[in-house]
């Protein structure tokens, strides 16, 4: 959906500029763009981009439209865009859970958006395939999900070319993770205090693991076995969303990343207690580094379970695995001559330009690069280990890697805003 003016969408097509018909009824076209902007919203879409999709979407159906969107509600405040008077007449609020990256979904939404601004589809059949989204994914689906968690989390160690042993670990953890995420997710109840959960059972494997089968490094290990429950691209997005000005969306989503990794530490600090009270006594593995090619097939195998864990459609795997492996690779190449915080911003700059420069040219979203391009430069593991440190009394330590966190997500976000600046667009998704 374009950000600019309400004929932008002429360039694409000979009717891309055919106007809504007059006779469509005011709450009708009201109705679709509540409906775009709850899926918008529900598909992990920030503050800034979704408030600029859905104006661009409302001016084109003849309405004047003031949204505001935070990390659980919108309101959105609607007028007839030839009425003289400034005053809106009809607000919606909305009250919604916080989003999560569905890019396939994303996409959808945004190509049925397009057919209902172009005149190739009606609003009331817009709206009925907007709520078609919502139908759930079968059980393959899930078991998919649940095998990238394990995959993810052992591709992780390997990119930091940790031990087979390590490796192995962190995939069967990750796995069990999977496993209890997916059990919570349709229990409110569990929900709430499911993180907390996940990390004590993920740090009592570690320690058994340790303990019993085979020394670890299990910091490193535990890290990579929970990485796809950290909050690392929250905080980006709430960095992003503070830098943009929406300062009520950006602090809230910062609130709920710090949530998020408060349940974390928690669930790891209790795990740990009971095992010096159960006596074990796990053994730390010496440093060992795999070869250099089991970072590049750990590369490639994280970069597909990002694919299935964003939820792209399967068309759409490669844009997404190419993407991530972009982001990494610039990352990793500038860093190791500038410096990692050079070496994330670099990296975030390009992704930012790229994806900028995909949507112009595929006129579709831009998130399809820009989401899982960053995925691999976000500071979730450094938070956590900042926060551990913390309330293990390791003051020093805890204070130092929080500032590690901001310096990179002060280099990421900046990445992303000089990125905007390279190549603008003309889409907000």
């Amino acid at each position: 959906m374009d950000a600019t003016t309400p004929d932008s969408h002429a360039q694409t097509g000979p009717n891309r500029s055919a106007p809504v018909p007059a006779e469509v009824p005011y709450g009708e076209r009201i109705a679709f763009v509540v409906e775009l902007a709850g899926r918008l919203h529900s598909y992990g879409t920030t503050a800034q981009r979704l408030e600029g999709a859905v104006s661009a979407v409302a001016r084109r159906l003849g309405l004047r439209c003031q949204p505001w969107s935070n990390p659980t509600g919108l309101i959105l405040s609607f007028a007839e865009s030839g009425t003289s008077t400034p005053l809106h007449d009809t607000t919606q609020v909305i009250r919604l859970e916080p989003g999560g990256v569905e890019l396939g979904k994303l996409c959808q939404a945004d190509a049925i958006a397009e057919d209902v601004m172009a005149g190739r589809r009606d609003i009331a059949d817009g709206a009925s395939a907007l709520r078609a989204l919502d139908r759930p994914g079968g059980w393959k689906t899930m078991a998919l999900e649940v095998l990238c968690f394990g995959l993810s989390s052992a591709s992780v160690a390997g990119l930091l070319r940790n031990s087979w042993a390590d490796i192995a670990a962190a995939g069967m953890i990750g796995l069990v993770v999977g496993l209890l995420y997916a059990a919570g997710s349709g229990r409110p109840r569990l929900l709430e205090a499911q993180e907390a959960l996940v990390a004590f059972v993920a740090t009592l494997l570690t320690a058994a693991i340790a303990t019993f089968v085979i020394p670890l490094t299990t910091k490193t290990v535990l890290i990579a076995a929970i990485i796809v429950l950290m909050p690392g691209m929250t905080l980006t997005n709430a960095v992003s969303e503070l830098s943009s000005q929406h300062l009520v969306s950006g602090t809230a989503r910062f609130g709920g990343a710090l949530a998020t990794l408060i349940k974390l530490t928690f669930g790891t600090l209790a795990a740990m207690q009971l095992v010096r009270v159960l006596g074990w006594h796990p053994h730390e593995a010496v440093e060992h580094r795999t070869r250099q090619w089991v970072e590049w097939a750990a590369l490639l195998a994280s970069t597909y379970s990002f694919a299935v864990l964003f939820r792209a459609r399967l068309r759409d795997y490669p844009l997404v695995m190419a993407a991530a492996a972009f982001g990494y690779l610039v990352t990793r190449w500038t860093g190791s001559r500038l410096g990692n915080d050079a070496g994330v911003f670099f990296g975030s700059m390009a992704v930012a330009a790229a994806s900028n420069a995909y949507a112009r040219w595929a006129k579709r979203p831009g998130a399809l690069i820009r989401v899982p391009g960053i995925i691999l430069l976000v500071p979730g593991s450094v938070s956590f280990r900042s926060l551990t440190s913390v309330l293990e009394r390791d003051l020093m330590v805890g204070l130092n890697t929080a500032a590690a966190v901001m310096s990179v997500l002060v280099a990421l976000v900046a990445g992303v805003l000089f990125g905007n600046l390279l190549i603008s667009t003309r889409r907000n998704l």
